[in-house]
């Protein structure tokens, strides 16, 4: 699939400034909501700025590598997440209800049948991928109709009027997934991308990374980006990195949740890079890897709680924020307005 992501109208930056820059404030004591607002604005066009029907989609999906001992989790663990998701009982669910948050649950390839109206919606590739201890996780038909679902399900949102997105996923094992595609895409050691996951001691740690060593040593594919997600990603994985492609190329803002999406926007870059221009990193996330993910990035995220949790939730937690940015933009009176004597006014 091809995006025709176009680049933000960098033009704006310059009058977005100068309109915050006459609130009755002094100037840039609003740190990075300033920030936040003129990226908005550029991405949107407009020096008023509005956030529509925020969502987020989280995707799910089972490894194959699960099988092979990297998690300390069973591997039915995700459908009864999903099943969590679905029932409300779920961090991302109090935290997007909380905030005004419109959350979408979909299977992209849950080792489970859901009955036709559990609310879940239905993307499923396959149950669950391949081990690619041994060999592909997908084959390259699977990769393309994974890609291609994410995006028309992004697709799907925006037309029903959003204009601001999130991306959560679930899938016991797809902390080992992402330490890959970062060791292969930035070129990191792997040592320092694999992480404890959902909890791992230091043996089990140790024994995580050895067998994600073997799974890499193994590969005898070569190096462009399509190869290494349908040999080493998740079909939930595949899914983000579609739906984030297409969510740019709608002009669409992206909040940037924590390593396993961090590192489906890695992938995406790598396919097209003026993603990057439509991403608010909304928190750095306390998976190892992240931190080595954010600097290849380039990215300045918004929180650090110490979250590790995915689900979507750093998103659904910093959407207050990205909110108080459109805000103060749209709502805060200038000198003017209110009659108050600037900075400016006193030295001519």
């Amino acid at each position: 699939m091809n995006f025709n992501i176009s680049k933000p109208n960098q033009e704006l930056e310059k009058p977005l400034q100068h309109k915050i820059d006459l609130k009755t404030k002094p100037l840039g004591s609003l740190g990075v909501l300033e920030q936040l607002a003129v990226k908005i604005g550029c991405i949107q066009n407009t020096l008023s700025p509005e956030l529509k029907q925020p969502t987020i989609i989280v995707f799910a999906a089972d490894h194959g590598i699960a099988l092979d001992g990297v998690s300390p989790y069973p591997q039915e663990v995700t459908w009864q997440m999903v099943a969590n998701f679905i029932g409300g009982g779920a961090a991302i669910n109090v935290f997007s209800e909380q905030n005004g948050i419109d959350i979408k649950i979909v299977d992209a390839g849950v080792n489970y049948d859901f009955e036709k109206n559990s609310g879940v919606i239905d993307a499923k590739v396959d149950y669950g991928t391949k081990s690619y201890l041994r060999g592909s996780a997908m084959t390259n038909e699977q990769f393309k109709i994974a890609m291609k679902r994410g995006a028309d399900l992004c697709e799907k949102i925006h037309c029903e009027g959003s204009n601001i997105i999130g991306f959560g996923e679930m899938g016991i094992a797809n902390t080992s997934s992402g330490a890959i595609l970062l060791n292969l895409l930035a070129d990191i050691d792997l040592k320092e991308c694999v992480g404890r996951g959902t909890g791992w001691d230091d043996k089990g740690l140790k024994k995580k990374y050895e067998i994600l060593k073997k799974a890499v040593d193994n590969y005898k594919g070569d190096h462009t980006t399509e190869n290494i997600l349908t040999y080493f990603g998740g079909f939930e994985i595949v899914m983000i990195v579609g739906a984030m492609l297409k969510a740019a190329e709608l002009k669409m803002l992206i909040m940037v949740d924590g390593f396993i999406i961090s590192a489906a926007l890695l992938a995406a870059s790598k396919l097209n890079a003026n993603i990057l221009d439509y991403c608010i990193f909304t928190h750095k996330s306390n998976e190892n890897g992240h931190k080595y993910l954010l600097k290849h990035l380039e990215a300045e995220p918004i929180l650090d709680l110490g979250m590790r949790l995915g689900e979507g939730t750093g998103a659904a937690v910093a959407y207050p924020i990205i909110e108080s940015a459109v805000n103060f933009l749209n709502q805060m009176a200038s000198f003017e307005d209110a009659g108050v004597t600037n900075s400016d006014q006193i030295i001519n």
